[in-house]
Formats: C-alpha cells, sequence, structure tokens
C-alpha cells in the first residue's frame, strides 16, 4: 500500500438508522485499532514450555478514536443524542486504499475542551458493539 493521506481516513456515521452515513464533522485525527484476546493453553507437555494459544478463540474487537474542531454540525447533535441514549448505531470507517469496516459501535466518551484564545474542540471514543464486516477497495 502506498502512502496516504491522513485526511483520507473517515469516520462516517448512520444519521437516520436507515444507512445514510454523514463523515462525523470537525475531525483532524482519527484512529481505528482492531484487538484479539488470545487464549493460552500452554500446559506441562508444551513443547520447550512454549506458549501455546488457541487459534481462533478469544474475543475480538475495535476501537474507533477521533478528535477534531468543535462545528456544533448534524453529526454534532447524532453523537450527543447517541451517547445520552446509550444507541449502538452502525459507524463506517474507510481506510483509503484497503477498505471499509462497518458495524455497530457505542460511544464510550465524548469529551469537549477549549482555551479562552483558541477553538473548542473534541475528542471521541467509540467501542466495538457486534460483530463487523470488512470490504475491500
Amino acid at each position: 500500500m502506498a502512502a496516504q493521506k491522513g485526511k483520507d481516513l473517515l469516520i462516517k456515521m448512520d444519521m437516520t438508522g436507515s444507512g445514510s452515513f454523514e463523515t462525523v464533522a470537525g475531525l483532524r485525527a482519527t484512529r481505528i485499532t482492531f484487538n484479539a484476546q488470545t487464549v493460552d493453553v500452554t500446559n506441562l507437555g508444551s513443547a520447550g514450555q512454549w506458549r501455546e494459544l488457541l487459534a481462533g478463540a478469544g474475543v475480538r474487537s475495535a476501537a474507533i478514536s477521533g478528535s477534531g474542531v468543535f462545528r456544533d454540525d448534524a453529526t454534532d447533535e447524532r453523537a450527543r443524542a447517541i451517547f445520552f441514549a446509550g444507541e449502538a448505531p452502525v459507524f463506517q470507517v474507510i481506510v483509503p486504499d484497503f477498505g471499509i469496516v462497518e458495524g455497530s459501535f457505542l460511544i464510550t466518551s465524548i469529551e469537549y475542551s477549549g482555551s479562552h484564545d483558541g477553538e473548542a474542540v473534541y475528542e471521541l471514543s467509540l467501542a466495538s458493539a457486534g460483530a463487523l464486516s470488512f470490504q475491500a477497495i
């Protein structure tokens, strides 16, 4: 994969529950992390006392985070509403020249901050709340 522009890594939110995705407004930095818990099956008979892991077991998860400039856009209001309602709508993460990750995510935190001589900014954290799909692009 060739070098990519960071601005092309997008987080999109389903605005209506019907698959109408919009890019979360004002983001300056985005990140997606994939995790897989391991299941250790090491025992006294393990060759050379090396750890053994059980393939295909454990819990998989993903986390999305982003930070940016508060814009008071429709996506800002939707994120606040989702958080306070405890909903887990569908989000998409577009990774350029790689693919689209899609699935339900729960907003685990929203932070707003600002200084007297700067812009208002926010940070958003999400945790996967179900199976994710991947579509190569």
